[in-house]
This record gives structure tokens, C-alpha cells and sequence, in this order.
């Protein structure tokens, strides 16, 4: 568990001040048990006093401490660090791809390889910023939706928290996730049909026997976990960031705060310049909600009917954050790409094969992506790409 900090005079743990609305700008208190919402049902977002961040706070003694995603506690939601729930995650590797480099004509491709984190992907670090701040808040009884890998890792961190667990996820979701939820002690309810459906049946639960929702977005703090990915890049970049990143899109939630995080290193001065990468939403072609709405202009998506998808984690209608997705894309000179099911199995044997990288289904789906952009020159040869391996393939397997 990480220290109590003492740098440059200040002694807090943590600078986060409030909960402020993305839509509507209503602010909300940081001390108190909050969703989304309650005016015009959009997500909150947790915000800092970076003014008090830049004069007390050095950023090369980030660089210094044990590493994990903790290390970056003044601008996470946790105030007290007897709180924090730590199992490891973060400092990820960060990979160049010289072999599909040389295969592709191109140079300074990267992944940023999320597979050893807890549980095996990504979701570790939303759901270590959910959980702690949960336990911060007493909250004695969590419950979540799932395609998969988010499950697994709320019954981790609500294991070790000592709070309950309770997992909606699709019947066919991979046996790893059921099996890792369970073997944490977590109650798993599996479901006939797909992640929206499991949402309805738990936002029915949630409200009748008072369990807290920790679906994506509709808490505030998972969203602070995952942005922690955009500090790690800066810094291995030595405070530049890359000109694109490409990022497999379902709930949206990495998306969403990694751009949140380069606002805030660009607000601290951070950073060597304010150049913020292109951010690319990559979805499957059976399930493209965002790359359908990005199209259209819209600033909202539809549900994606009858989704399909070998991509467990982009098989998500709808995300409750869509127009904050959407936003995002556009302001930083995006796009959004669907690529088939087909192409998603060629590419994750290409990534093994050539690099050494079993990747998740979805982490594949961004090298599909990037070739597609590489042919219409949307991307240039050169430019500093960073692709997104959200879990390990091992999870998908029977």
C-alpha cells in the first residue's frame, strides 16, 4: 500500500476536490456516495485542485516511487490511503513492434500491453480505483454487469476489501471470467443474452436490495483508474505523447480517461508540449454503435441491434457514455473504425507470431485498425502510434 506523501510541504494524499457532471456541470460533493447524474443522467467526473498539484507536488518524484498505478495517488480519487486496494496494477509494458514495423513499411509502433495486470487485463485498474473509494465511502455491497474481464476484476478487489460481490454476465462470456469471479468469492449470475441485459437485471437488484452499481460509467471513479494509462505514456514518452492511439471501444471508459488525463497533464504543465494524440475507437463490424453515430455526425449513439461479436468486451449496444466518447473523438481529430471478426483472428496469430503478443480479441481488432488507417494514409509512416492490448488471450480460451 502506498505511503502518505509529504512532497514539497503538502502532506495530503489525495487533491481531489469534487464530482463535477459532464453534461450539465452540476457539481457534487467528493465525500459523499454518488452515480451519475440525478439531473440529466450523464456521468460525473471526479476533479482535482491541480493549481495546489503543480505547487506542491514534483512530478519527477512520481517517477521515483514504488511502482503501480498508486504511485499517481494525488490525482486519484482515494483521500485516505488505509483505502487503497492494491494488487499490483499498472506500470504495464509498453512494446515497440520492430518485426510488424519492418512487415508494414512503417516505424514507431507500439503496444502498451495491459495482459499483466491483475486478473489478466485492463479492467483491473477501473475497478481498483472503484473498489477503494467504495471502501472509502462504506459501502459494504458491490454489484456490476460483465462481458467478462470487469467482473473477474471486481470480485478481486472486492475480495480483498472485504466486500460483497455480486456478477450479472451473458452465458457465454469465457469460462475464465466465470471461474476467476467465482474462485473470489463473488455470487455469478449467469444471463440469456447480452451485457444490456444483464444491466436491466442489475439495475433492478441495485435498487431493490440496495446494492451499489458499479457499471461502467454509472460510478464515477473507474473512469479514474483507467486514465492513469495516459500518465504512464506521457511519462515513457518523457512528457510527450504519441501522435495516435488507437483503442478498443466498448464501454469507452479507457478512451474517455485517457483524455481526461492529458487535460490534466497539460493543466499541471506536464507535459513538453500540447500536441494530444489522435484517438481512435476501434469496434467489431457486430457491433459498431460508436463507429456508426461517429459517421453520421450524431451526437448520440442508437443501440446496436442483435450485437454480435467474437470480441466479448466490444460487445456493448450502448454505452452509457456515448456522447462523452463521441466528444472526444472529434476533439482530438479522431475517427472511429470497425474491422470483422475475421480479420481480428488473422490479426491477434499476426501479433503472436511476429512479436511474441497473445493478445485479447480486442487488442487485435487495433492492429486491424491501424492497417486499415495505414492504407488510407490517415496515418502516416512514422508517426508514433500506440496500440492497446486490453487483456490476455488466455482468457478467451475454453
Amino acid at each position: 500500500m502506498p505511503a502518505k506523501s509529504a512532497v514539497l510541504g503538502s502532506d495530503k494524499f489525495s487533491f481531489f476536490v469534487e464530482l463535477e457532471c459532464s453534461g450539465c456541470r452540476v457539481t457534487y460533493s467528493s465525500d459523499q456516495i454518488h452515480t451519475f447524474c440525478p439531473e440529466c443522467q450523464s456521468p460525473l467526473l471526479a476533479r482535482y485542485d491541480l493549481r495546489s498539484v503543480r505547487e506542491h507536488l514534483d512530478r519527477d518524484e512520481i517517477m521515483v516511487r514504488p511502482r503501480g498505478m498508486w504511485r499517481w495517488h494525488e490525482l486519484l480519487p482515494v483521500k485516505d490511503p488505509q483505502h487503497v486496494v492494491f494488487l499490483g496494477e499498472g506500470d504495464t509494458a509498453l512494446l515497440r513492434l520492430p518485426n510488424l514495423e519492418e512487415e508494414l513499411g512503417t516505424s514507431n509502433l507500439y503496444v502498451k500491453d495491459e495482459s499483466s495486470n491483475p486478473t489478466g487485463s485492463f479492467k483491473a485498474r477501473g475497478l481498483a480505483a472503484a473498489v477503494s473509494k467504495a471502501k472509502e465511502l462504506g459501502i459494504k455491497k458491490v454489484i456490476i454487469p460483465t462481458a467478462g474481464n470487469a467482473g473477474g476484476a471486481m470480485a478481486a478487489y472486492a475480495a480483498r476489501a472485504g466486500i460483497q460481490a455480486l456478477i450479472y454476465m451473458p452465458k457465454d462470456t469465457p469460462r475464465a471470467n466465470i471461474e476467476e469471479s467465482r474462485m473470489a468469492g463473488a455470487e455469478v449470475v449467469l444471463v440469456d443474452g447480452l451485457i444490456s441485459d444483464a444491466a436491466g437485471m442489475v439495475g433492478v437488484k441495485a435498487s431493490a436490495e440496495g446494492w451499489f452499481d458499479l457499471s461502467t460509467f454509472k460510478e464515477p471513479y473507474r473512469t479514474e483508474g483507467k486514465k492513469v494509462m495516459g500518465y504512464e505514456l506521457a511519462e515513457h514518452f518523457n512528457w510527450e505523447l504519441p501522435d495516435v492511439i488507437i483503442y478498443p471501444t466498448g464501454g469507452g471508459t479507457g478512451l474517455v480517461g485517457m483524455w481526461k488525463a492529458f487535460a490534466e497533464l497539460e493543466e499541471l504543465g506536464w507535459l513538453k508540449n500540447t500536441k494530444r494524440p489522435r484517438m481512435v475507437a476501434v469496434q467489431a463490424e457486430g457491433c459498431a454503435p460508436v463507429v456508426k453515430a461517429f459517421a453520421s455526425g450524431a451526437a448520440f449513439c442508437d443501440f446496436w441491434m442483435n450485437a454480435s461479436t467474437i470480441a466479448s468486451g466490444l460487445r456493448v449496444p450502448k454505452s452509457f457514455a456515448d456522447a462523452l466518447i463521441l466528444e472526444d473523438l472529434r476533439e482530438s481529430h479522431g475517427t472511429a473504425v470497425a474491422v470483422s471478426d475475421d480479420d481480428i483472428l488473422k490479426a491477434q496469430k499476426e501479433l503472436g507470431r511476429a512479436e511474441g503478443v497473445f493478445s485479447a480479441p480486442e487488442g487485435a481488432a487495433t492492429l486491424v485498425a491501424y492497417k486499415k488507417l495505414l492504407a488510407q494514409k490517415w496515418i502516416i509512416p512514422g508517426e508514433r502510434v500506440v496500440l492497446f492490448n486490453t487483456g490476455s488471450g488466455l482468457k478467451y480460451l475454453d
